[in-house]
């Protein structure tokens, strides 16, 4: 897709408070600037996909600071491919240059259709997709947060052969594509944890829809109040984090998986001696927003 993709290299990694366990990162988020880590596994069959069928629009959905938006509109950049987003909130309209995300995704190209929350809800009903195609033409529909199953299909490769001697595979939860893709390819002898960037347990319907195994478990203790919500406790861990070994997590998957599991690990949930394998799912564009936020509330900066 884009470029010749690597394996992506296992670090071995560090957490603030002593550990009896050996935890590795697998960093997918050095694979593109933008359409990293989990994003471009999603996107690669589907950008096939639509070329097979001829067409040159894609329309997908976000929120104001939305990775995967970022990702469509970077894709759309390089296959010079037309890119649409329906976009979250009306009142993001006018705010635009101030959103990191939004700006990037406009300078890429995307045009945006801004809605309302309640009319957001009805993405996925057929009248409103029949709805857009009257007003924009024919696109390549691509569903929030990227999950279908030629999603889940670009998410199975993430894993390979040299991962099998791991015992645990970790990743975050925002759509549940992802973990799907984990759970399909791993090993007998593996066992993957997803950790929810949501509040509450639904996700675990939407995964099961996808997944061909059941050697798997949601975690949804470490959501810190809810989707995109942090506090000093997460960003002084992720700080931490970055000192430690010099990679950079972000605010809503990542920073609060890796928090996750210290925080399990000082609970004696992984056996003395278990080989943790972490996947980076990358989100690292999200940072400079959320910083944006931080800073009007006089808060520490995520480094």
């Amino acid at each position: 897709m884009i470029f010749k993709l690597e394996n992506s290299v296992n670090l071995r990694v560090s957490l603030p408070s002593k550990v009896d366990v050996e935890l590795f990162v697998k960093r997918e988020d050095a694979i593109h600037p933008i359409i990293s880590g989990n994003k471009y596994r999603k996107l690669k069959y589907n950008i096939e996909a639509a070329k097979k069928e001829g067409k040159n629009t894609l329309l997908t959905f976000g929120g104001a600071f939305s990775n995967h938006i970022a990702a469509v509109a970077e894709v759309g950049s390089v296959y010079n491919l037309k890119t649409i987003g329906v976009i979250r909130g009306e009142e993001l309209v006018s705010k635009i240059n101030d959103n990191p995300t939004l700006k990037h995704a406009q300078d890429c190209g995307m045009q945006f259709k801004f809605i309302n929350r309640t009319d957001f809800r009805n993405k996925e009903d057929l009248n409103f997709i029949e709805n857009l195609k009257n007003e924009f033409g024919e696109f390549y529909n691509i569903p929030e947060g990227g999950t279908n199953s030629l999603a889940v299909k670009g998410c199975e490769e993430i894993l390979t052969e040299e991962d099998s001697s791991f015992d645990y595979i970790c990743a975050p939860v925002g759509t549940g594509g992802t973990l799907a893709g984990l759970i399909n390819s791993v090993k007998m002898n593996q066992q993957v944890l997803g950790f929810s960037a949501l509040k509450g347990d639904f996700l675990q319907e939407d995964i099961s829809k996808f997944a061909k195994q059941d050697r798997w478990k949601l975690i949804t203790d470490y959501h810190f109040g809810g989707y995109a919500k942090i506090n000093n406790e997460l960003i002084t861990f992720i700080n931490a984090f970055k000192a430690l070994n010099n990679i950079r997590l972000d605010p809503i998957y990542t920073g609060k998986m890796l928090f996750g599991i210290q925080d399990m690990i000082s609970k004696s949930y992984f056996p003395k001696g278990s080989k943790i394998l972490v996947i980076h799912t990358g989100g690292l564009q999200g940072i400079a927003g959320m910083n944006n936020r931080l800073k009007q509330k006089n808060l520490p900066l995520i480094q």
